[in-house]
């Protein structure tokens, strides 16, 4: 096992050129700019097989041509130039690094971070000697291996190590076979600014459904549509305060936008009010607090997942009332993070909020530091991914030894 002091030759996986929308762009963003803080030798690399989502189209494109610069643009502005490599879905040619200096990053890397999953052929990259799962999706994921999926269960089983958003999955749902170990979103600091001034208006960036539910043991596991609709009626309840959502209803699978409307809610469309990387940080940074459901299926398997937008809320000093999916339990709840079942729950903790504002946003900051600072995530994240066992649902063929694609 190499050692754990930097630095570390890490390749990280994601989507930021395929999907390159602004809470997106952070999520993997933050990996790759958390790790090179750190002093980790680190390289952006992504395949996943996907034709190029073009926000200027609104929608797939045939050429990659706005995603390689948008891609390229956006690490270089963060000293990572030259450091990424990115094979499009649409024509399935390589970007960025030339051939031969993305075969030796590969050669000589000590780990490879799979965030979400997004590797088309994880199995293709077994030349590096460790190869870390991120579920980001849980209940999702983790039903999808349950009933024994064939192509998505060989692509988590080519993996070493397996970690998730769902900090409690592991009480949650029948065995997959997996040990899957808690994580969270890294949350690079100082990238987020808590004292800038913000609207008097709660908001979220949210898709009613994202695709299609998943069923087990007589029980569907759907989106957040489901669980949207108890608490449809909060706006009158909090008023004068302000709900504002953004979604937009091309990528949010239908969403009620007029009864939305005269139920109260503001609805904004994120492809104006936040689609890029800065303007979805100023959209998070002006808002006064979040307001957010989860997926049902997160709900109702108490997976322990909190999402990675509401981590970015709180590293901007922004309180966030989220729905409880069992994160509770580990973490600081009352000051700053506020989860609710009820919608009495929910009506208690925007009051509360409002009672004392700089002390829950304050307390909002330090819940960030203490628990999502992208130091001290990635650097369990590596250890654990290092020191753990391979582990036994990995397949057997899938083991060091096979070509890397260059």
């Amino acid at each position: 096992m190499p050692s754990l002091t930097p630095p570390l030759r890490v390749i990280v996986t994601g989507l930021l050129a395929g999907y390159p929308l602004g809470g997106m762009a952070w999520h993997y963003l933050q990996y790759v700019l958390g790790l090179a803080r750190l002093g980790h030798d680190v390289v952006y690399l992504e395949d996943s097989g996907r034709d190029p989502y073009n926000p200027t189209e609104g929608g797939p494109s045939a050429h990659c041509d706005y995603n390689v610069r948008f891609l390229g643009g956006l690490l270089a502005r963060f000293g990572l130039d030259g450091r990424w490599a990115y094979r499009s879905g649409a024509d399935a040619a390589w970007y960025g690094m030339p051939d031969e200096r993305r075969a030796e990053a590969l050669e000589t890397a000590d780990l490879l971070i799979n965030v979400s999953g997004s590797l088309e052929h994880p199995e293709h990259y077994r030349v590096v000697p460790r190869l870390a799962y991120v579920d980001t999706d849980p209940v999702f994921t983790q039903l999808k291996l349950l009933r024994r999926h064939p192509r998505f269960a060989a692509r988590v089983d080519a993996h070493d190590v397996h970690f998730s958003f769902g900090e409690r999955i592991g009480d949650a749902l029948p065995s997959t076979g997996h040990r899957w170990l808690p994580t969270r979103q890294p949350v690079v600091l100082d990238e987020w600014r808590p004292a800038r001034q913000s609207r008097d208006v709660y908001t979220t960036v949210m898709s009613w459904t994202s695709y299609r539910a998943e069923s087990y043991d007589g029980r569907v596991y759907g989106h957040k549509d489901l669980e949207f609709e108890r608490f449809i009626d909060l706006p009158r309840a909090v008023a004068p305060t302000v709900l504002e959502i953004a979604s937009a209803p091309g990528r949010a699978g239908g969403m009620p936008r007029e009864r939305l409307a005269r139920a109260g809610w503001r609805v904004v469309d994120p492809d104006t009010a936040c689609p890029d990387l800065d303007s979805y940080r100023a959209y998070v940074e002006s808002s006064r607090a979040e307001w957010s459901v989860a997926k049902n299926a997160y709900v109702q398997a108490r997976s322990g997942w909190f999402s990675e937008r509401s981590a970015c809320y709180l590293a901007a000093g922004k309180p966030v009332v989220v729905q409880d999916t069992g994160f509770s339990d580990d973490l600081p709840a009352g000051e700053g993070i506020f989860p609710f079942t009820t919608v009495d729950d929910a009506l208690s903790a925007i009051r509360q909020i409002e009672g004392d504002y700089a002390r829950h946003a304050a307390a909002a900051r330090a819940a960030a530091e203490q628990c999502f600072d992208s130091d001290k995530v990635l650097t369990r994240l590596i250890a654990a991914a290092l020191a753990s066992e391979p582990n036994a649902a990995a397949a057997p063929g899938a083991r060091r030894g096979s070509e890397a694609r260059v």
